[in-house]
């Protein structure tokens, strides 16, 4: 008999970044297993932080099915002002919409609901409740330690207090209603842990599919790229939770004429950066790739980077780090030298891990990769086998089925 399974989630196809595009993907797997799948979720709107425009006209509450997949919509609020406030607009309209929207679920057998949002785990709870089905929660962020840790709330101010406080009862409770409870790094699943001691924890990381480390596309170069510099590329969300200074601090020591730093992204912190590098001419803005041209765009780049803040400890897990691992070439990353992501570094040798906001060993780092071919290949080839050996979606996906086959 075929299993009817409701996703919740924040972000879902046609956004092809981040959470969205793992939700999609798994969901589409799930689907091509026989399995009847609908998603509830919001408009297309990251990371751009605006609904997409081939949506815009649409009514609040539309419904439209995808690849087979049927997904039920609410045109959720979406801040022009990307601070604590806004997000929580956005978390509290999505919540509301999704409420709304379980009264089209008739019957289900297992709900999954993937959280940054915290509160979108209560419309799922609620049809819980209605359907007796099994509630699995995938933590993709820890959104509201994110928001501590990373400086985008103060910790010292009193009210902030009180409210972490608050949000940290909420969250527990609503961790509870679920049956199993999953996470993209075990630093994160012990994190979990803490908060629901007696959680049915499942280690359920993001991936890299085959075709992202097919690199046919050897040969050819991404027309975002001058050849005849040395290049930096960083691809992704351009928001808080990045240390952007460090990479202000970087861009005041580079004096090699031949270096270039390419940044491809959008965000809430992207209008600030272009002010700030404005003096930087190596610095160089371009907007998302699609999804189908980011291994060339990867493969196209001399060194990746990834400038993390320190004081942010496994409150989330980088997904852009697999593509850049996979893609062969030489990664520098910084962050909380307790991280997972830096245990991963030190263990394998698979790049530059820098715990600390020292230009100087970064570019030490830059210049060893620059003036020699073979370190830089033999690094970037072993970051590579690595993902292969422990990323990849085929062996992830399969492991994640078996799972839910076993627990509805």
């Amino acid at each position: 008999m075929q299993k009817k399974i409701v996703v919740f989630t924040a972000n879902y196809y046609p956004e092809d970044t981040a959470i969205g595009l793992y939700t999609s993907q798994f969901v589409n797997f799930l689907k091509d297993k026989n399995y009847d799948i609908t998603v509830i979720t919001g408009f297309p709107y990251y990371p751009q932080w605006k609904i997409l425009e081939a949506y815009q006209s649409e009514n609040s509450f539309f419904t439209e099915v995808i690849q087979g997949v049927t997904v039920i919509r609410y045109k959720q609020f979406v801040p022009k002002r990307i601070n604590f406030l806004g997000r929580i607009m956005l978390m509290l309209s999505l919540c509301f919409g999704s409420i709304i929207n379980i009264k089209k679920i008739k019957s289900c057998d297992a709900i999954i609901c993937i959280v940054p949002f915290t509160i979108n785990i209560i419309p799922a709870y609620l049809l819980k409740k209605r359907t007796k089905a099994k509630l699995w929660v995938h933590i993709q962020d820890f959104e509201f330690d994110l928001a501590f840790e990373s400086g985008i709330l103060s910790k010292n101010n009193f009210v902030i207090k009180s409210i972490r406080s608050l949000i940290s009862i909420v969250e527990k409770i609503l961790l509870k209603q679920a049956d199993i409870v999953s996470s993209i790094s075990y630093n994160m699943l012990e994190k979990a842990k803490n908060k629901v001691p007696k959680a049915n924890l499942f280690y359920f990381p993001n991936w890299i599919n085959s075709e992202q480390l097919n690199f046919k596309c050897l040969d050819k170069k991404h027309h975002y790229f001058n050849f005849e510099k040395f290049t930096l590329l960083y691809s992704g969300n351009v928001g808080e939770k990045q240390n952007w200074d460090l990479l202000l601090s970087l861009c005041s020591v580079v004096k090699d004429e031949e270096i270039e730093i390419i940044i491809v992204g959008d965000g809430s912190y992207l209008k600030t950066l272009k002010e700030k590098t404005e003096k930087y001419p190596f610095v160089k803005f371009f907007p998302l790739v699609p999804f189908e041209e980011l291994p060339i765009l990867l493969k196209s780049a001399d060194v990746h980077f990834l400038f993390q803040k320190t004081d942010v400890l496994d409150s989330v897990m980088p997904s852009k780090l697999l593509g850049m691992l996979g893609s062969s070439k030489p990664c520098i990353i910084t962050g909380n030298s307790n991280s997972e992501v830096a245990r991963t570094f030190r263990e394998n040798t698979i790049g530059f891990f820098f715990d600390n906001d020292d230009t100087k060993n970064i570019l030490t780092a830059i210049e060893k990769i620059k003036n020699n071919n073979s370190f830089a290949n033999e690094l970037g080839v072993k970051a590579s086998q690595y993902v292969k050996e422990k990323f990849l979606e085929e062996k992830i996906l399969h492991a994640f089925e078996n799972k839910l086959r076993t627990e509805i």
